[in-house]
Parts: C-alpha cells; sequence; structure tokens
C-alpha cells in the first residue's frame, strides 16, 4: 500500500549575486545545494524559534516527540536542490549515465547534440563515446534539455590577523571554485505526516539563510521562496505516469541522487549489481538487487548497469566535525534488471516516494523506475543557467593578486594540455613503423632542440631536407592514417589539428592566458607530442 505522502510545496535558493555558493569541506562546490544543509538550516531555526540551544538534548523524545520526525527517522525528507528550469517552470534531475555522446561532440547555444542511450542499444560502430559535460536536464517524451551549473573561481590569500597581510609562515593562496551567483535551484521536503507540513512552513517564512562554508567571507548568502504545490499528494520526481512505467519488458532503475548501501557485512559498498552462484551452486544476490527485489516484489536478474562510486561525506556543525566519508553510487546511474512477476503501481509508487539505502533524510538514495521511453538516439539543446555576469572581481592590474590569477590560469591551461597530450600519444602509434631507431632518435633530438629555441625550424628543416633514403622511411610510416612527414608538418604549422581549442578558454578573476602565450604553448605541446610518439616507437623496436 502506498503511504500518504504531502510536499511542503517546492523550495526554490536564489543565491544572492554577491555571495557563491562553498563547500566546507574542499575547495570545489557540489553542482546542487544537498539536502542536508537545507535541515542543518531548518533544525537551527527550529531551536531558535523554541529558545533552545544546541546543547539541548533535542532527540529526548519525551521532551520533544516531533523532532525525530521532522528532521531525522525519514518521516520528513529533504531533497537535494538542483537547478532550476525558468523556461520549463520545474526542477531539472540529473543526467543518466547511460547518456552517452560521439568524442568531441560539443553542445551550443546555436547546435543541439546528438546523444545515444546505451540502456537501450549499443551502436555497433567503432567510435569513441563519452559521457555529457553536463550535470542536469529536462525530459518531456523526446524533447530533452541539458543544463549547467555556472560556476566561479576565486582566488584568497591567507593572512595574518595581526599585520593584515600574508608572512612567510601564514601566507598561502588558496582558491575556492563555487556556485556561481544568481542562479537559482529548487528542492521538495517530503512529509509523510500531512501535521509536519505547518509545523516546517513557519521555519521558511525568513527568506534569507546562509548554506556551507566560508560564510564570514561572503559566501552562502540565500534567499528562499516557496511555491505552492498544485498537487501536494503524491508527488513524483519524474512527470512520466506511472501506468506507462509498469508494463515493460526489462526494469530499468535510474538513481536521481546519490546512493548509500551496504552489505550483508554491514560494510559500506558502491558496486554495480551483479549476479553471483557459489561453490554451493547457491544464488548470492548484491545489496542493491536484493533490496529492489524486496520492495518490488518480482525476482531480479541484473543485465547491465551504468554507473559510477563516488565518496560522499558532510560536516556536523554541532560537533564542528565533518561527517565520515563513506563510498556510495553516483546520481545519474542507471541499472537494467530482466524481471520475472508483475510490477505494481503501488509498490513503484512507495518506493519512489520513499527512497532506498542510507541517509534517506537528507535526499540519498532517491530513484525512478522505468523513468526513460524507449529513444536509442535522440538529439538535446543545451540552455545553459541563467546567471548575472555583470558582477567581475576588480584586480588592479600587475598586483600580486593579478600576477596570481594569471599563474593560475596559465597551470590549468597547462592541465588541459597535458590531457589532450596523454590521449593521443595513448590512442596513435606508427603503423606501419619504418623509421629506424637512429632517424627516431635523431627526430626527437630536433625537437629538444626546436624546444629550447622555441621554433619550430629545427624539425621542419629536418623533415624537408631528408637524404632520398631517410625520406623514404618517413613517408611509408604512418600515423593516423597520414605519412609521419606530412603529419609532422601538419601538427606544426596548424597546432588546432589536433588540439581541440573548444576548451582552452581559461579565466581566473577576471586574469586570462595571453594569445601569444597560448600559441607558444601549443608549439611546445605539439613538439612533445612528436618527441612522445618518436620514443614510443623506439621503445617498441627496441622490444621486437
Amino acid at each position: 500500500m502506498c503511504l500518504p505522502q504531502r510536499s511542503l510545496g517546492h523550495l526554490r535558493l536564489l543565491q544572492n549575486r554577491d555571495a557563491p555558493q562553498g563547500d566546507p569541506n574542499s575547495d570545489v562546490s557540489f553542482p546542487c545545494i544537498p539536502g542536508s544543509m537545507i535541515r542543518g538550516v531548518l533544525i537551527s531555526r527550529y531551536l531558535q524559534d523554541r529558545g533552545l540551544r544546541s546543547t539541548d538534548d533535542i532527540l529526548d523524545t519525551s521532551k520533544f516527540p516531533e523532532v525525530q520526525r521532522l528532521f531525522f527517522d525519514g518521516s520528513t525528507r529533504y531533497l537535494n536542490a538542483y537547478l532550476y528550469s525558468n523556461d520549463q517552470e520545474k526542477r531539472t534531475l540529473p543526467v543518466p549515465r547511460s547518456w552517452l555522446k560521439k568524442k568531441g561532440d560539443e553542445a551550443t547555444d546555436s547546435k543541439d547534440l546528438s546523444i545515444y542511450d546505451f540502456s537501450w542499444e549499443q551502436p555497433n560502430q567503432d567510435i569513441s563515446y563519452k559521457s555529457l559535460n553536463e550535470s542536469f536536464c529536462t525530459v518531456d517524451d523526446e524533447d530533452v534539455v541539458l543544463y549547467k551549473e555556472k560556476r566561479r573561481i576565486n582566488i584568497h590569500n591567507m593572512r595574518d590577523r595581526k599585520k593584515g597581510r600574508g608572512t612567510d609562515d601564514n601566507g598561502a593562496v588558496f582558491r575556492y571554485d563555487a556556485l556561481d551567483a544568481g542562479q537559482t535551484f529548487q528542492g521538495v521536503i517530503l512529509c509523510d505526516n500531512a501535521d509536519d507540513v505547518a509545523k516546517i512552513k513557519p521555519l521558511l517564512e525568513l527568506k534569507d539563510i546562509f548554506l556551507g562554508g566560508s560564510r564570514k567571507a561572503g559566501y552562502g548568502h540565500t534567499t528562499i521562496e516557496i511555491i505552492p504545490n498544485k498537487e501536494d499528494i503524491n508527488w513524483h520526481e519524474v512527470e512520466t505516469p506511472l501506468e506507462d512505467r509498469e508494463d515493460r519488458e526489462l526494469l530499468r532503475i535510474t538513481l536521481l541522487s546519490d546512493l548509500i548501501l551496504r552489505d550483508r557485512c554491514g560494510q559500506y559498498v558502491a558496486m554495480p549489481p551483479i549476479q553471483l552462484i557459489t561453490d554451493e551452486g547457491e544464488r548470492e544476490i548484491d545489496p542493491l538487487t536484493q533490496l529492489l527485489e524486496q520492495l518490488l516484489d518480482v525476482k531480479l536478474e541484473p543485465q547491465s548497469s551504468f554507473t559510477s562510486s563516488i565518496v560522499v561525506g558532510g560536516f556536523n556543525r554541532k560537533w564542528g566535525l565533518p561527517l565520515p566519508q563513506v563510498p556510495a553510487l553516483a546520481a545519474g546511474s542507471v541499472f537494467i534488471f530482466n524481471y520475472q512477476g508483475e510490477l505494481n503501481i503501488d509498490r513503484i509508487r512507495t518506493l519512489e516516494n520513499q527512497g532506498i539505502g542510507e541517509r534517506r533524510v537528507d535526499g540519498f538514495g532517491r530513484l525512478a523506475v522505468n523513468w526513460l521511453e524507449e529513444y536509442p538516439k535522440f538529439t538535446a539543446s543545451l540552455l545553459k543557467s541563467e546567471v548575472d555576469l555583470t558582477h567581475q572581481p576588480n584586480l588592479t592590474p600587475n598586483s600580486e593578486d593579478s600576477q596570481i590569477a594569471a599563474k593560475m590560469a596559465k597551470r590549468l591551461l597547462e592541465q588541459k594540455l597535458d590531457k589532450q597530450l596523454l590521449d593521443k600519444v595513448h590512442r596513435w602509434t606508427l603503423e606501419p613503423n619504418k623509421l629506424s631507431n637512429s632517424q627516431l632518435s635523431r627526430l626527437i633530438i630536433m625537437a629538444r632542440q626546436a624546444l629550447t629555441e622555441e621554433s619550430k625550424s629545427p624539425v621542419i628543416n629536418l623533415v624537408e631536407n631528408l637524404p632520398k633514403n631517410a625520406n623514404s622511411q618517413f613517408e611509408d610510416t604512418k600515423v593516423n592514417g597520414k605519412p609521419f612527414k606530412k603529419q609532422i608538418c601538419e601538427w606544426l604549422n596548424e597546432p588546432n589539428s589536433w588540439i581541440d581549442s573548444q576548451h582552452l578558454e581559461i579565466n581566473i578573476a577576471g586574469e586570462s592566458v595571453t594569445s601569444n602565450l597560448v600559441e607558444k604553448l601549443k608549439l611546445d605541446y605539439t613538439l612533445r607530442l612528436i618527441i612522445a610518439i618518436a620514443k614510443k616507437a623506439n621503445k617498441e623496436n627496441k622490444n621486437e
């Protein structure tokens, strides 16, 4: 039977333009506002309204009979606040991890993106696929819109309290990768007891709240707006009617938030569903499959999964300590099962309403059953979060802060180029390799000389003035389907032929890498690519 459930209405959280959200445990914030933060704020307001102190034992049910139900036992659940779609006027959901795109494809404001849902069909083409960069989406049948939260990187200097400036002993430089200001997120508070709605609503009347860490540094100023829920009974996170989801050939489970599970030994596990057969021939079931079988009253056989594991933690402001970090299955994970039996609408409704696993009160363990329709391939448009970009940090030109920001931008650019270089070296091999080790060594020496001189001339002069025998070796050797000699000249004359320049724009606190430095780095990394491929071929020759 489905438990009666009421939604307190939707909670919209708008970040103050001058105070972006911070993460107290890391320099990189979450892509959403966790339900645990919202719950913590309401607990603090509950104590203030009743004149209680944080040291009071509010878990004493004889004195505070409603506290357990409102904040701790899962009867009231505080769902994560995800990006809010102003166009569609609804809360977005995490992008399913079964959605992949062709490597190199990117969605823009003017170009849609082709997406392949591997949970329905896996293309046979010999093409590399990768996960989507966007975090959230809205789905309306075959109409899919992708959303990406906007972030801002802020630089901070640790200062000596007495001197008011950084010193040799106390002058570290650090940065916060925080959610940008001006974005709107929508969360939901679910109450099993209808009477609890009237008790929680007054806690939300004061619109200004502060979330996350570094509040004294201007982070976390947020405003709340309660949106009345027209359908407050049996609210669902996904809009696909239950009647359209109960009669499917396969059972597909999509996680709408992170999921924390324990195995039968009490250990935290973050593994996809698998079916094991013991030495005695008995069927051993993983924790997720076992839990779903109990709640849906069907027998399940895992088929495939598209998942990722993460480590989740938190911060207890009363303790002043971080929560223990445990592994969890990431939001957006998709699990496909064969099932025997009949899916019951009431059981599906209860499963989606209550969630599964631990910390359900903080919005963990949310899921959807047979959410997505059968569309193996579809297109999606990109809608970036609407953010006021007029606010920019003001750094004095040529100041110490601006120089630090420029150095950080350069290092981030080098990290991106390093990643692209490693990817190309791993994928590209000289096939066939007709070059002798002496020719490869000569090429490496000239490339190193070019790095020192910051000029491509030594390598260009080498390949354009080769003796007849050496020239034939370079012509007969292929890389990426082209003669190695031709490919070297193409890389050096046009580095963008192998470098993905779309993702090389770095801006930190208004400071970016100059165009001259970008071109210099492109040449440096092109020469390093030639050296790496030549070294790889040299090593393969020695192993033969």
